[in-house]
């Protein structure tokens, strides 16, 4: 049995003031690719020849350039040519997410050009992000297609594995049912739809007790993502048949999980406190415990932001009396942090630390004191390692604030990324960190965790996003 793996994930941003290209791309082939993909032992069968061709992680960022992509999408394309007389199958991690110059999904282009080759009937099977974008062809495209169940999404590797697996029961025993699409006309952000709360764990739940009958392979239900304005964009459905006798069955699976979904639509809410950005800050600092996460969910790197924005950086300096201690994990500004990478611990510096990229991002000046020097190697998320650049730690001099400075818009969301910068998360009364929803170990750590709603490229309100190109009505753009 021959199989021809590929992971290739994005989730693009048109809102940020960058493209990403492939030095903004963690990428490896062959053997280390296979090792970034988490399948675990589902390959380890001596009939199997797995054929790793790349990983591609270009995580959260820009539009892609399509130089990049093309070159990312012909050694696939190259993988599977050379393959193609004796290829049982292959197997895609795909976020759903990306966004190409030129293109628009690219994961639905690779899909396109994948199956010119391999014709409608060769087994593909696709693990992807619920965050992503479908569309009726793409789904059909495929054999098996599964999202992850859990934001945040701490059941990758069970879904990659369980979506492996099934590409090779497929294989050894083809059963000919496709996979059913639905497309609801309802658009969320993901801070709206974490699984730990409602209604999103009694839609998790209604897709457990429906994957018990035997007739049903498979239930996803794909979010969508917002950050990009597509015609994808919006939620959609996919259920699979076990066999080719139960499609009609699957069909109407799928008509009541999307009718169910959309019957929740007035439920979707910010999970745990949310509060306008000075709300936020005076709870924080009127609050009897330690620590207290704040979330800057206008910058939220998680879902592509630049995480260069000083805004809340300058609430806190702004203040006339500050008792409380405060880390900001982390401040993107390359050319900051290049400058403080020169500077020993111990050392002071005045830098002019923001991007300008807008009146989020205006710079401030401050002197401040090198605190530590380290970098984000395996302060990846979810299990997944790699090095994601330096770390300068410093302490603005005469307060009580310390900044973790970066070069890149990598999000701090764990413990270990955390001691990364050379400190103790014990050791602050508030924490600030560039995402929305808050993960979690930080969820269990803080004594208090509110999203502050501030601007910037990731506004949690949806209304305030200028969507052109996207199904009409949408809910809640439109009511309906």
């Amino acid at each position: 049995m021959k199989i021809i793996a590929a992971k290739f994930t994005l989730e693009a941003n048109e809102h940020v003031p960058m493209f990403c290209d492939l030095e903004n791309t963690a990428l490896s082939f062959g053997q280390e690719a296979l090792s970034h993909m988490q399948l675990g032992e589902v390959t380890e069968r001596p009939d199997l020849e797995l054929i790793p061709v790349l990983c591609a992680d270009a995580g959260c960022s820009g539009v892609m350039r399509k130089g990049c992509f093309d070159y990312l999408e012909q050694r696939i394309l190259g993988a599977i040519r050379e393959h193609l007389a004796d290829l049982d199958g292959i197997y895609l991690h795909l976020h759903g997410a990306s966004f190409v110059e030129q293109i628009g999904s690219g994961e639905q282009h690779l899909l396109q050009q994948i199956r010119k080759l391999t014709g409608p009937y060769l087994p593909i099977a696709i693990a992807c992000d619920p965050h992503g974008n479908l569309t009726q062809e793409y789904v059909e495209n495929t054999t098996f297609i599964r999202s992850y169940r859990e934001a945040p999404h701490i059941d990758i590797a069970e879904t990659v594995q369980r979506t492996f697996q099934t590409l090779i029961d497929q294989i050894e025993h083809p059963q000919g049912g496709r996979p059913v699409y639905r497309k609801l006309p309802l658009i969320l952000g993901g801070e709206q739809s974490v699984s730990a709360d409602e209604p999103v764990r009694s839609i998790n739940h209604y897709m457990d007790e429906l994957e018990q009958d035997p007739r049903i392979l498979s239930c996803s239900w794909h979010v969508g993502y917002l950050r990009h304005d597509c015609p994808e964009a919006g939620c959609g459905i996919v259920v699979i048949p076990a066999g080719a006798a139960d499609q009609a069955y699957a069909r109407k699976i799928a008509d009541q999980l999307a009718e169910t979904v959309f019957s929740k639509r007035h439920e979707f809410h910010y999970t745990g406190t949310t509060a306008s950005p000075e709300e936020a800050l005076r709870m924080a600092l009127e609050f009897d415990g330690k620590p207290v996460f704040i979330t800057d969910s206008g910058d939220n790197v998680t879902s592509g932001a630049m995480g260069a924005n000083t805004f809340i950086l300058r609430q806190v300096l702004d203040l006339p009396r500050l008792n409380k201690s405060f880390l900001f994990a982390a401040i993107n500004d390359p050319a900051a942090c290049a400058q403080l990478s020169a500077c020993a611990d111990g050392q002071s510096a005045s830098v002019t630390l923001g991007m300008n990229l807008d009146e989020h991002s205006r710079p401030v000046k401050l002197n401040v004191t090198v605190l530590h020097h380290g970098r984000q190697a395996g302060t990846a998320m979810y299990g997944e390692k790699g090095d994601y650049g330096p770390i300068v730690t410093v302490r603005v001099e005469g307060t009580l604030i310390d900044i973790a400075v970066t070069d890149n818009n990598h999000s701090f969301v764990e413990e270990r990324q955390i001691s990364a910068c050379g400190v103790s998360w014990d050791d602050y009364d508030v924490i600030v960190v560039k995402q929305g929803y808050i993960h979690p170990e930080m969820k269990a750590k803080g004594k208090l965790c509110v999203m502050a709603l501030t601007g910037g490229a990731t506004p949690q309100d949806t209304r305030l996003i200028p969507f052109k190109r996207i199904q009409r009505p949408m809910f809640p753009i439109d009511e309906i």
